[in-house]
């Protein structure tokens, strides 16, 4: 059957082009605040401003997206985040900064931050419950592998000229950016198809409603066992949080050169997401995951204990390339066992667990480089990541059988 079809054309635009947006407001952000404040906790706090709407929401608009047309959901999440980004671009400007002094600008940055959160917390369901609307099953997996790949590419190329228009044009040049590539993806998402609420017509109430996404991937061990080792390895393992750090005060480089240090592990994944794109992950795939996720936590290590600029990029780029093949997997094994009628609660959960592991993982960095300095913490957490691997592959044994092959 056809993979390229209109409305998978769409899905892939909205989401290449509102990730390059994010990207380059996550480097702006990220670097203004360190800029500005000096502490790597402020660096983490960014991370929870985020994290806070898209976990404390992320079941009720689940079910609310469950409950509604999904193109709808989407462009008003877009909406949302362009309104973010406008906001957030006045308030990264230098004059910005000297007019409401740091303590006022940082809590105003972190205010419009937990917005874009709350914004993507409808996003995500919303765009989960739409892709396999646009390809028939028998390319599911081709098609998830391709998203996922749009995906890092945007976090190759977002970063890279975030960093570059940064050093080369200044903060305001980066900040218009940011806004247009979410506009160009906001105007690409009128082309996805209109999918109507598949919800049960039996009544019950609304919180047991809510809850079904998270008891589905409870009992379904796998499913659970993957989001959780996911989440717990991101949540140690991650050190992207502290790369304003690592970029500045370890390695010396400036804003341009924390833009190539943040599209590092993207070009990994994108890397190993194109070679799963004509190579699905079906055969040995549990076995595969917990393989990458090991690697993961040993490649963290070596990026802590790095010094070369050049070193640091390669390890990074090793990270992405073993994440790459971790999220495949795990977004297939959603895809694949998630009924239609469950999808926006289930994503919504997965929401819960991504978030949980990128920006509380991001809270975790910084409080840990707080109290431990910014090496040792990213040591501890690679080390743990290891660890983690080990007690999941003991406490779930079915994991390490999974096999994706012949699963319809």
């Amino acid at each position: 059957m056809e993979l390229f079809t209109p409305t998978f054309k769409a899905y892939i635009s909205v989401r290449l082009f509102l990730a390059i947006g994010w990207q380059i407001q996550a480097l702006v952000v990220s670097w203004t605040v360190w800029e500005i404040t000096r502490d790597p906790l402020m660096l983490g706090m960014v991370g929870l401003a985020e994290a806070v709407p898209a976990i404390g929401a992320a079941l009720p608009l689940g079910y609310l997206v469950d409950k509604l047309e999904k193109r709808r959901v989407i462009k008003t999440a877009l909406a949302l985040m362009i309104i973010s980004a406008i906001c957030t671009g006045v308030l990264v400007q230098p004059q910005s900064i000297a007019y409401m002094g740091t303590e006022h600008s940082t809590t105003l940055l972190l205010a419009f931050i937990v917005v874009n959160g709350f914004a993507r917390s409808l996003y995500s369901p919303a765009m989960f419950s739409t892709l396999s609307k646009t390809v028939t099953v028998d390319v599911l997996p081709k098609a998830t592998a391709i998203s996922s790949t749009a995906w890092q590419a945007a976090m190759v190329l977002g970063p890279l000229i975030g960093g570059l228009v940064y050093g080369q044009f200044g903060v305001l040049t980066a900040a218009v950016l940011t806004i247009v590539s979410m506009c160009v993806g906001g105007i690409s998402s009128l082309w996805l198809p209109v999918i109507q609420p598949i919800l049960s017509t039996t009544k019950g109430r609304l919180w047991d409603d809510v809850i079904t996404g998270l008891q589905f991937i409870r009992s379904t061990h796998v499913l659970f066992a993957a989001l959780a080792l996911d989440m717990f390895a991101v949540l140690f393992g991650g050190a992207i949080a502290l790369l304003p750090v690592f970029a500045k005060e370890i390695l010396l480089v400036d804003a341009s050169g924390l833009g190539v240090l943040r599209a590092a592990p993207s070009v990994g994944s994108v890397l190993t997401m194109v070679w799963l794109s004509f190579h699905p992950p079906v055969n040995k795939s549990g076995k595969k995951l917990l393989f990458a996720v090991t690697g993961f936590g040993i490649v963290t290590v070596g990026f802590a204990l790095s010094t070369n600029f050049y070193i640091s990029i390669v390890l990074l780029v090793l990270l992405g390339l073993l994440d790459g093949l971790s999220v495949v997997i795990r977004q297939t094994i959603l895809q694949l066992f998630t009924p239609d009628e469950m999808r926006g609660r289930v994503a919504a959960v997965n929401t819960m667990f991504v978030s949980s592991s990128n920006e509380i993982g991001a809270l975790e960095s910084g409080v840990a480089a707080k109290l431990m300095g910014v090496v040792p913490s990213v040591i501890f957490g690679g080390v743990m990541t290891v660890l983690i691997v080990a007690g999941t592959a003991w406490k779930v044994p079915k994991l390490s059988k999974l096999e994706l092959i012949g699963k319809d």
